[in-house]
């Protein structure tokens, strides 16, 4: 019998794979449906969005939020746009008051599943370099800013993205043309894809 989203949502929000490595216990989070058209792939989720449930459920949210043009509603309309992590569960932090990186049993083991799921997904944002490191072709490139300057590379299947954390405020600063170039298009195709 084919497997149904719905139950592997169930089965991803279940799993506890990784419970002895969680600093705060696991908690998957994962919004998705059958019919949506722009799939977003981040890190892994904050301390907030943990005690939430809810993704991108703190200011880098907001931030990514506006770099879309898109509201709360349209975002989080499952119909609309899938939402899965790098790592379904808070990691901790790290030494320096960062996140730790996304635990890395998480992307082998549910992704193509939840993927083969989402039959209608036309773009892929990857942000970070964690996603952008699993589902980019190698090209030599060795920084995340290469990767997201050279994002014409990559369309229409996939547009990587900095994370849009206030840690990357200064990131953003000094790559001007990141707004100038790069939101744009981003916008243009949320509204393509997630739009009524």
């Amino acid at each position: 019998m084919a497997e149904s989203l719905a139950t592997l949502l169930e089965e991803v929000r279940a799993c506890r794979m990784c419970a002895g490595a969680l600093p705060c216990g696991p908690r998957p989070v994962i919004r998705a449906g059958p019919g949506a058209r722009l799939l977003i792939i981040g890190q892994a989720p904050g301390s907030r969005v943990h005690a939430s449930g809810i993704p991108w459920d703190d200011a880098s949210g907001e931030r990514l939020r506006e770099w879309m043009a898109v509201d709360r509603t349209v975002f989080y309309d499952i119909r609309r746009i899938a939402i899965m992590p790098m790592g379904f569960c808070y990691p901790g932090r790290d030494r320096n008051g960062g996140d730790r990186p996304p635990r890395p049993e998480c992307a082998p083991l549910w992704h193509e599943r939840v993927l083969a799921l989402l039959p209608a997904v036309e773009l892929t944002l990857l942000i970070g370099r964690y996603a952008q490191a699993r589902y980019l072709p190698p090209t030599g490139r060795t920084s995340m800013t290469e990767t997201v300057a050279a994002w014409r590379d990559h369309l229409p299947s996939f547009l990587p993205l900095p994370h849009p954390s206030w840690r990357n405020t200064a990131w953003l600063r000094r790559h001007p043309w990141f707004a100038r170039d790069v939101l744009p298009e981003l916008r243009r195709r949320a509204a393509a894809l997630a739009g009524p």
